[in-house]
């Protein structure tokens, strides 16, 4: 079977003005990779009703897993609850247990457990609670799509806690070949390398340090041997122009 495919939604003015900078969609990738996920997709969208409900339903229905971060918070601005229940049709319900959760959570506290707060607890019918365990406002779950918080820390904190849940497939084989060469002499070599195996996709990336300049190609693919395999004979052609080529697991140069 296929690996599932998913997209991520990253909603909020504050990310598109430049104000804060997106911090969950690289961490996100990188779990659903190693949980054998395939990222096909990720947007930043503002925190406009119509552009919300229509990203929801068109990468709902594009992939098998939709993961959104943002505006579930208790201001004016956190909309997104509301907009994903339209999305799937259902109304906005005040959620007995969320609302029990976060009572819980502001009991002998300080903090008035407000209107705006209790806002937080209003969550789509029929949609099953995702666990914060740093914050107590829960996220959701309505057909494929998975709603976190947007705070990292949060986000990061219900992604685990809902880890086991997620459907998974082959985590996928990434490898490095150090190349000390520039990429364009070695375009011809990437191509035909990946044509000939099956699977199999190269990226590169330049990289520049005084006195010498390279190529990091990055081979990834599902099925490890044929990856390496890939990986060895890329690293042959480039010697036999040559230059130098060292295979290594993705990331270990700290450059790819």
């Amino acid at each position: 079977m296929a690996n599932p495919t998913a997209a991520i939604i990253v909603i909020g003015d504050e990310i598109l003005s430049g104000r804060t900078k997106d911090r969950n969609i690289g961490w996100l990738a990188e779990q659903l990779s190693q949980q054998g996920i395939m990222l096909r997709e990720a947007r930043v969208i503002p925190d406009v009703r119509e552009i919300i409900i229509d990203t929801v339903k068109l990468l709902s229905a594009a992939h098998d897993l939709v993961f959104t971060s943002g505006g579930i918070g208790p201001t004016h601005d956190d909309i997104t609850t509301e907009c994903i229940a339209a999305a799937f049709g259902r109304k906005v319900i005040r959620h007995p247990e969320a609302e029990a959760r976060l009572i819980a959570h502001y009991e002998d506290t300080d903090i008035e457990f407000n209107a705006a707060r209790q806002k937080m607890a209003d969550i789509p019918e029929g949609a099953a609670l995702i666990d914060n365990p740093l914050s107590a406002a829960p996220g959701f779950i309505l057909g494929n799509v998975h709603v976190f918080a947007g705070v990292p820390s949060i986000l990061q904190a219900m992604f685990e806690g809902l880890r086991d849940q997620l459907p998974g497939g082959v985590a996928m084989t990434r490898l490095t070949v150090q190349c000390a060469i520039g990429e364009g002499t070695i375009a011809t070599i990437m191509e035909s390398v990946q044509v000939a195996h099956d699977g199999v996709s190269i990226s590169s990336y330049p990289w520049f340090k005084p006195g010498q300049f390279g190529t990091a190609a990055v081979v990834s693919g599902l099925d490890p041997q044929v990856t390496m395999a890939a990986a060895e004979s890329l690293a042959a052609g480039v010697r036999d122009l040559g230059a130098a080529a060292d295979i290594m697991p993705l990331g270990q140069d700290g450059r790819a």
